[in-house]
């Protein structure tokens, strides 16, 4: 077989050139690309969060509870003070990125010790007994070892001072009366 003149194509250039061309139709598919799948978010900032959230509601209560019992105020602000230092040093081991809180990490809480103008409790809130408060505390003890098992070991022995701390509270808040 004789070529006239023309452009040789061979048989390599040829398969050469389909399969590139395959190539790029399978790039420009009609199907839509799945997008990456978030990243699950770290279960310790998790746990942390919870943790810091169950804490700011115990600061809470205690400052309703003063509000409350105006005349146990001075028996009750040594424990709400130990959660306040509890809280903080929850919020010193949670990433930077997942924080959160009612007050932040730097500054002091707004102080409960001081009832509201009429010396009730907040509007909505109903007020808080001693019982409510060892109830609370109880509650707060008996979850901390499933917690610690989730827990990096930092985090299990600072768990396990909180609920060290918990359990003695319940134990003292016996002696104060309502």
């Amino acid at each position: 077989m004789r070529h006239s003149g023309g452009a040789r194509v061979t048989r390599r250039v040829l398969l050469g050139s389909a399969a590139a061309a395959g190539l790029a139709a399978a790039g420009c598919s009609s199907s839509p690309r799945r997008p990456a799948a978030p990243a699950s978010p770290d279960p310790q900032a998790v746990l942390l969060t919870l943790l810091i959230a169950g804490k700011e509601q115990l600061v809470s209560l205690y400052g309703r509870a003063v509000a409350a019992l105006p005349d146990r105020a001075a028996a009750l602000e040594p424990f709400r003070q130990r959660h306040v230092a509890h809280l903080q040093a929850l919020r010193v081991l949670l990433p930077a990125a997942n924080g959160t809180g009612t007050f932040p990490a730097s500054s002091a809480p707004p102080s409960p010790a001081s009832p509201s103008p009429s010396g009730s409790p907040t509007e909505g809130q109903p007020a808080v007994s001693v019982k409510a408060l060892r109830d609370a505390e109880r509650r707060a003890a008996s979850g901390r070892p499933a917690q610690m098992a989730a827990a990096s070991p930092a985090l299990s022995q600072l768990l396990a001072s909180i609920g060290a701390c918990e359990a003695v509270h319940v134990v003292a808040l016996g002696r104060v009366r309502d």
